[in-house]
């Protein structure tokens, strides 16, 4: 089994929002959007796919009749081989449209030391769940910024106290993702 270490970059975001994680390859595409979802942190109440190419995987609606695969029959590994080892997508949530940018910036054998998946590193805030996608963000942000906005006691609530988007909870997503890790552990036999 080896070890990759994607990078997922929040796209059209500022100030940057990306975490760096190491999973096994093998590692199913259907837990690899909830090792995202901790480490973000999203909520995973949206619906999600991942895009290599003209592939695409998530959640097959047979009344939908779409062409996404299961994403719980794929893996990592072969989502980076349909994008010819390029960037792979990660939607979530159809409607705010967060797009996310992964890219495997390097394969190691496991280290005993560590379980996976691990969050290596973390930058920027992610933006809280249901602002309203990109331009929502952003006037979420300047309410805010600004005490005298007749917005910002009720944006203040809403979100449950102070907001900046430079400092991410990194100790509580490194826990969160810790959990799936503990979780996912392997069985002694």
């Amino acid at each position: 089994m080896s070890v990759l270490r994607p990078c997922a970059t929040l796209e059209d975001i500022e100030p940057t929002v990306l975490r760096r994680i190491e999973v096994p390859g093998a590692m199913r595409l259907d837990r690899l959007h909830l090792v995202l979802q901790a480490a973000m942190p999203w909520q995973n109440y949206h619906l999600w796919e991942f895009q290599a190419g003209d592939t695409r995987w998530g959640l097959p609606d047979p009344d939908y009749g779409d062409d996404i695969r299961p994403a719980a029959k794929a893996t990592l590994a072969e989502a980076v081989e349909a994008a010819g080892g390029g960037a792979i997508g990660y939607l979530y949530d159809f409607g705010d449209s967060w797009q996310h940018r992964i890219t495997v910036e390097d394969r190691t054998p496991p280290d005993p030391r560590h379980l996976y998946p691990r969050l290596t590193d973390v930058e920027g805030r992610c933006p809280p769940e249901d602002v309203g996608g990109i331009p929502g963000y952003e006037r979420y942000i300047d309410i805010l910024a600004d005490p005298k906005n007749p917005q910002h006691a009720e944006t203040l609530e809403w979100h449950g106290g102070p907001f900046d988007p430079n400092v991410p909870p990194a100790d509580e997503l490194r826990l969160d993702v810790l959990k799936l890790a503990k979780k996912w552990k392997p069985r002694a036999r």
